[in-house]
């Protein structure tokens, strides 16, 4: 069986005052055990004098067993494999740092970990050889594998490592020779393309939009048009009745502010050519990113203006409404308020 324990770093040991992320694994008399989680767990202490900068009136406050957090390394006994922390010599700052550091180089190692388990070799020759110098040439291996997501050759071939073999003449010689095979990269690239392929953000913003004039639902119509044609081949722009006189903005990017951007100005441009035939378009929640809950709960909201009996748009043509605007619905009251 191949051995996938390994560290995330490339040096043993972290250096006197890093940050480090640790799990407290059980509280002894003078302090608390912990394990440092990118140095493969091994053992370190943070005595209770160093959990708090407050006077401590409860240590089970301040430190569970099975949490996950950042301390600031005191000592290190190299010989010893002794680490002290500190928790509370911690910044608010330093502790972000340290976490934002940790969730990459625990996806990085995920991938890594992914790889030699379906070679079937070893973790730790994998970070040698390709790991860790990834982590000296883009300052961390997270950055590197961004990049493998659309050019996988730029990053991988660009690898090398010694080998030493015995020559003809019995002297030994070294070779450098390409750090990923195929065999290698193809693995890797799978599992990065997988994990790291930006998924596009959903941005959305609600609107009431009403014209009373002759031909007001062609006017809304119109403006519609208007607001979609505002989009581009990265940003495309939706336009649907929810119920008169609610409408929903959409677009889907890889690119939040982008998006946030051309949803804003599809609104003013629909706005524009109402208000050109006397009608009122009012922004209730401005263009932002939507989270797969936010879209659930506007859905069960539009189920209960069905359910309610109201009218709305189940189609996403919007050249197939009837009345888009020409009656006024109480959305607060009907349960997805938005002033």
């Amino acid at each position: 069986m191949p051995n996938l324990e390994c560290r995330m770093y490339e040096p043993q040991f972290p250096e006197v005052d890093a940050p480090v992320m640790i799990q407290v694994k059980h509280i002894a008399d003078m302090g608390a055990y912990v394990s440092l989680l990118e140095y493969n767990n091994i053992e370190g202490m943070i005595l209770f004098s160093e959990l708090s900068r407050r006077r401590i009136r409860s240590i089970s406050s301040l430190i569970k067993v099975g949490r996950q957090e950042p301390s600031m390394v005191l000592r290190v006994d190299r010989d010893k494999g002794y680490i002290d922390l500190s928790k509370r010599r911690v910044s608010e700052e330093e502790a972000l740092s340290c976490e934002d550091r940790y969730n990459k180089s625990k996806l990085v190692h995920s991938i890594m970990r992914h790889a030699a388990e379906t070679l079937g070799v070893d973790l730790e020759p994998l970070y040698e050889r390709i790991g860790w110098p990834l982590y000296r040439k883009y300052g961390h291996a997270f950055e590197a594998f961004k990049l493998v997501v659309t050019d996988p050759d730029g990053v991988l071939d660009a690898l090398t490592y010694e080998e030493k073999e015995i020559g003809p003449d019995g002297q030994e010689v070294t070779k450098v020779v390409p750090a990923v095979t195929p065999e290698i990269k193809d693995a890797l690239v799978k599992n990065i393309r997988r994990r790291m392929t930006p998924q596009p953000l959903k941005i959305r913003a609600d609107v009431e939009m009403k014209c009373f004039q002759f031909d007001g639902v062609l006017h809304i119509k119109e403006a519609m048009r208007k607001a979609e044609a505002a989009g581009n081949a990265d940003c495309p722009v939706k336009i649907k009745l929810v119920a008169p006189p609610l409408y929903v903005l959409t677009t889907q990017t890889l690119d939040k502010d982008q998006g946030i951007t051309v949803l804003t100005n599809a609104t003013k441009v629909c706005a524009d050519a109402i208000e050109k035939h006397k009608g009122k378009l009012v922004v209730k929640e401005a263009a932002r990113a939507v989270s797969e809950k936010d879209d659930k709960l506007f859905a069960d909201t539009i189920l209960k203006l069905k359910l309610a009996g109201e009218e709305v748009d189940g189609d996403e043509d919007s050249e197939e409404e009837e009345d888009t605007g020409m009656g006024d619905v109480d959305f607060t009251k009907a349960g997805a308020g938005t002033d």
